[in-house]
């Protein structure tokens, strides 16, 4: 490799190095990930953060069920998803998100284990 090579490359090495952390820390829009379980808890979030309100537009959401008597359902404006009572693992969704307010729940302890968040 001539010595032009080697400084373009040496350059190019630099330049990587010099991205901001938190544009490389930044999660991938439009992925978010719901838990519900093992005990009673039942969580949506989006890198790392919970979810409170999020822009109209396509999402995949992951559900990490960890209970065999809880269930992650989740409802609004053309969304009604559910990972079911009975069974455990991981779902994987792809849906579109409209303006309003989604809810998510597992149907089984509603009263306490619930959230919600606004799409705008």
């Amino acid at each position: 490799m001539s010595r032009f090579g080697l400084a373009l490359a040496a350059i190019g090495v630099a330049g990587a190095l010099l991205v901001p952390a938190s544009v490389q820390a930044t999660p991938q829009a439009g992925k978010l990930a719901g838990t519900v379980g093992p005990r009673f808890t039942i969580t949506l979030k989006s890198g790392g953060k919970t979810v409170k309100t999020l822009k109209a537009g396509a999402y995949t959401i992951t559900v990490k069920d960890l209970a065999n008597n809880h269930n992650f359902h989740i409802k609004g404006p053309g969304v009604n998803k559910d990972s079911g009572v009975a069974a455990k693992g991981t779902k994987i969704w792809k849906v579109t998100l409209k303006k309003g307010t989604y809810r998510y729940v597992c149907d089984p302890h509603a009263t306490s284990m619930k959230g919600s968040f606004k799409v705008t």
